[in-house]
């Protein structure tokens, strides 16, 4: 009997990963060691995060309410998990990874106006639920496993769908070929002193009142739960005591599929499966960590950007800063710097004792001047330097006012009448009447300079890189720029759009307008970051020698 994909030859497994008590629980993570699980067993895997809000995609969601935007290679603004799958595993994600309420809601409604339902009353259950399972089935459609994460929280209003959808879905699929593995907090009450597996309890009640029962239970906590703690869960959830998992508190955040191998996940999945997997091969995996966990020597990063609040908003960021860190052997520390903050104090009162500044990407005019002054004030005093996306931007910026003395330079985005527009709308930007999905998206081509930081960090003469932008270096100004020593180092083929530029008498002064952050991986560390890493070393060296040499002889230990 034919699968109800229709395929009776290939038949994907799917795990669902839902989550309850709140938002925030590590669903995405656990989503994602579950992948590198899956990998070590030689296994294809996929994942699909379904995002449940109404939105279409991400792209016009707040970084600080939703946290970052991930772009993939195709050009699909997605949810930040999306980049936790591609960080911990080889998968790449693109469109069909990621499905919002918005798009399923809006296929049926398209579906409904031309006639597809035959004059059917449409309703939730079956046109919407239907529209969720045929995405879902062709996501997984080619590979051996399909990993599907529910956003939000179980008993929230919008995941209903999505969870009858899944429910139904595990109701056809032939036995052994879906596991549901629930992620709930077990928080810490400082009261009573205790973890509390109460909340948890009513997360898996939430979830079986929408017709499913979990698999496997990963509690998440601080701390590892004790067997008592276990055999509570167990008991009160319907879920063997082998099945739950703790999903504690690590150090280094790619320790957690270790971890949980160590629970016996991947046997577990096996297991559920009826393939019988063993342990999963972790060897390279297991080195990436050792690398981070035993290097001495520490570089601080700063990063000026207007999200500083939250660090998911500058996740993949974050995370290719440390990436970079493990290509140098070297920890990273990235403190993030409010660039308002910048404006009120000026750079030196805030970075002097830092090893190099990143710039990242950004909208908006708020904190502007702070990044424009923070980039001026590391060219001058030869700190490294890495401008991502609107950072290429102000230092383009700094750079006209301050060097070639176009002292009213700025970004037709932050003063549309400055007589030097050095920074520019696209041409194709001028006349879009949506913001959503509508700027330069996705995977676009490069070539670089030979001679050049870029090509040195590459080794290479043509990338490709993910974008995400509406504004451009404007081309009117590339020969003064470049009379008065600054580097055009990669271009579009077709020469008109400059990709990359930088400072070849300075110790690191680059800057790039895509963003290499997305592509990096803790196993393959992105080149731009592990050639920003070893300059930020070899800075904090020279100040640590400077250091040295300031102090009396008779005062030194």
């Amino acid at each position: 009997m034919p699968a109800p994909d229709g395929n009776s030859e290939h038949k994907p497994k799917f795990v669902f990963v839902t989550g309850g008590v709140a938002s925030s629980t590590g669903k995405g993570l656990v989503a994602a060691s579950i992948g590198t699980l899956l990998e070590g067993q030689r296994l294809k895997v996929t994942f699909q995060k379904l995002d449940v809000y109404l939105n279409a995609d991400a792209g016009t969601m707040n970084p600080l309410e939703h946290g970052e935007v991930f772009v993939t290679e195709d050009g699909t603004e997605g949810d930040l998990d999306l980049g936790h799958y591609e960080r911990f595993t080889s998968a790449t994600m693109a469109r069909h990874n990621d499905l919002s309420g918005g798009q399923v809601y809006g296929s049926v409604l398209r579906k409904e106006r031309r006639g597809d339902y035959l004059g059917a009353t449409i309703q939730v259950i079956p046109h919407v639920t239907d529209e969720i399972k045929s995405r879902i089935l062709a996501c997984g459609a080619g590979f051996d496993v399909a990993i599907i994460e529910v956003g939000g929280t179980v008993g929230d209003l919008e995941p209903v769908p999505f969870l009858e959808a899944i429910s139904q879905l595990r109701t056809e699929l032939e036995i052994g070929r879906s596991v549901v593995v629930h992620v709930a907090a077990v928080p810490f009450f400082t009261g009573p002193g205790e973890l509390k597996t109460k909340p948890a309890q009513h997360s898996v009640q939430e979830l079986r009142r929408a017709g499913i029962t979990p698999d496997i239970l990963v509690a998440r906590a601080e701390e590892p739960l004790d067997e008592r703690l276990r055999h509570k869960l167990a008991r009160f959830c319907g879920v063997p005591v082998e099945a739950v998992l703790s999903s504690p508190d690590v150090k280094i955040l790619y320790e957690l599929p270790l971890v949980l191998q160590a629970q016996g996940l991947d046997g577990l999945l096996g297991a559920r499966f009826g393939i019988g997997l063993g342990r999963s091969d972790l060897g390279l995996w297991r080195e990436t960590v050792q690398r981070l966990s035993s290097a001495r020597d520490e570089v601080v990063i700063a990063m000026v950007g207007k999200y500083v609040d939250l660090s998911d908003s500058y996740k993949s960021l974050n995370e290719a800063l440390i990436h970079g860190g493990i290509a140098c052997g070297v920890r990273v520390r990235v403190r993030h710097v409010d660039s308002e903050a910048v404006e009120a104090e000026g750079p030196a009162a805030m970075l002097t004792d830092v090893d190099g500044v990143v710039i990242p990407g950004g909208f908006g005019p708020r904190g502007i001047e702070g990044k424009i002054s923070c980039a001026g004030w590391l060219r001058t005093e030869r700190i490294p330097f890495l401008g991502i996306c609107l950072g290429l931007q102000v230092a383009a910026i700094e750079f006209a006012r301050n060097v070639t003395g176009f002292a009213e330079a700025n970004s037709t985005e932050f003063d549309p009448d400055t007589p030097h527009p050095v920074i520019d709308l696209m041409p194709g930007q001028r006349e879009l009447p949506d913001l959503g999905a509508s700027m330069r998206l996705g995977s676009y081509q490069c070539d670089l300079l030979p001679g050049t930081r870029a090509f040195d960090a590459y080794r290479q003469p043509r990338i490709a890189e993910r974008h995400r932008h509406r504004y451009e270096f404007n081309n009117y100004y590339r020969e003064v720029f470049s009379q008065h020593g600054m580097v055009f180092s990669g271009r579009s083929p077709d020469g008109e759009l400059v990709e990359m530029m930088e400072i070849t008498d300075h110790p690191h002064f680059v800057s790039c307008q895509f963003h290499p952050e997305y592509r990096s991986r803790p196993t393959a560390p992105h080149p731009l970051f592990a050639q920003f890493v070893a300059a930020c070393r070899e800075s904090a060296q020279r100040r640590d020698k400077s250091r040295r040499n300031s102090i009396p002889t008779g005062a030194r230990p």
